[in-house]
């Protein structure tokens, strides 16, 4: 009988990023376990080719953070903006070979406060609130400081 093997899981180069913030546009920013000192928001690409990209900010949120998107007082919005980048050559091979670029949906996501969150221990190593400036200068990512630069024209916390 021959051996069958199940295919490697690779990523799809479809992902967000969603910027956590308060109303007075503090964001939270996470470290990564694989790249110290590397700060970023919540991103994460989709589980699936299907699976919306609202789901799959949603669902990051909550692997990432333990936050609940749809919890009373938080406001997740698609703020209708894509970013499409290079994937970083020590990620590459996380993709199916040949990909090289990735497609990026950006959401923000108002809470009341800034609180501490449960973060993901095998994906990040700290987290640290910061006014919106600030959290740009400290994002490794030019898309993910661009999106939080965004934060005074999109940040609305209103439903």
């Amino acid at each position: 009988m021959p051996l069958v093997t199940s295919a490697h899981h690779r990523k799809i180069p479809q992902s967000v990023l969603v910027v956590i913030h308060t109303p007075a546009l503090d964001v939270l920013l996470i470290e990564r376990t694989d790249a110290p000192g590397f700060w970023q928001s919540v991103t994460g690409s989709k589980d699936a080719d299907d699976e919306p990209f609202e789901a799959a900010a949603v669902r990051e949120v909550r692997e990432e953070t333990g936050l609940d998107a749809s919890a009373p007082g938080h406001v997740l919005t698609d703020w209708g903006l894509e970013n499409v980048y290079p994937i970083y050559p020590q990620w590459l091979h996380r993709y199916a070979p040949g990909v090289v670029q990735n497609t990026e949906r950006v959401f923000g996501l108002c809470i009341p406060a800034a609180i501490p969150v449960q973060l993901s221990p095998r994906e990040h190593l700290a987290q640290v609130w910061l006014p919106w400036p600030e959290a740009m200068d400290r994002c490794f990512s030019s898309s993910n400081a661009e999106a939080i630069s965004w934060l005074p024209r999109l940040g609305c916390c209103t439903s």
